[in-house]
């Protein structure tokens, strides 16, 4: 079976300051991951490295069978990555951010409207779509969010604390979507295993240094 992850020996360091410390992980395709650990312990870092958004100091690092940093152009059109940030322009109406993100993957019109209504009907937002991002709450912007990283259908989803600021019917909502249906890789951060992936495959526990 192909790898979607593969870490040896993975460091990084903030000047003295080191947040991830020979971090070793094979994650097969189509397999899950829940990453625990309180805050501080480096599960923000580890998903921003996998998701091709921060260099490692040291060690290797493939993702998708691309070699980090060297190779990350290869991975990261195929990953899903939902941070602490909804990576969404307020100005614009969540309907209008989810048609830019598509763009910006190369999606087709067609395939793309198809797509989006379906991801907003599934979070309950289809009536709010057409509202400013900027006029909506916390959670709403979160569930945007989480169409957003969807939408392109990502081999790999990298899920930082995706539960923030969603109410009970939100997280209901997001569990379904962000299920093991479609056979994609998964890897989750929490600092609160009640909010674990119930059917994770492995479980990393990293903590504060």
């Amino acid at each position: 079976m192909s790898k979607a992850i593969e870490l040896r020996r993975l460091r990084r360091d903030f000047g003295e300051q080191r947040a991830l410390d020979g971090v070793d992980l094979s994650l097969a395709a189509g397999e899950s991951l829940l990453v625990l650990g309180p805050n501080g312990a480096g599960k923000t870092t580890l998903l921003r490295i996998l998701a091709t958004l921060l260099r490692p100091t040291a060690g290797e690092a493939r993702v998708l069978g691309a070699r980090l940093p060297g190779e990350a152009w290869k991975a990261r059109g195929r990953i899903g990555f939902l941070g602490h940030e909804p990576l969404l322009y307020r100005d614009l109406s969540g309907r209008e951010n989810l048609r830019f993100h598509a763009r910006l993957h190369g999606l087709r019109e067609e395939v793309a409207e198809r797509r989006i209504a379906a991801l907003l009907d599934a979070v309950a937002m289809e009536r709010r779509a057409g509202q400013r991002v900027a006029e909506l709450s916390a959670g709403m912007r979160q569930r945007l969010a989480i169409c957003r990283c969807l939408l392109h259908e990502p081999e790999l989803l990298l899920l930082d604390e995706p539960e923030s600021h969603l109410d009970a019917e939100g997280r209901e909502l997001a569990r379904e979507l962000i299920g093991p249906a479609g056979g994609r890789a998964r890897v989750l951060a929490t600092h609160d295993p009640e909010r674990a992936l119930p059917d994770a495959g492995q479980i990393l526990e990293l903590e504060t240094s």
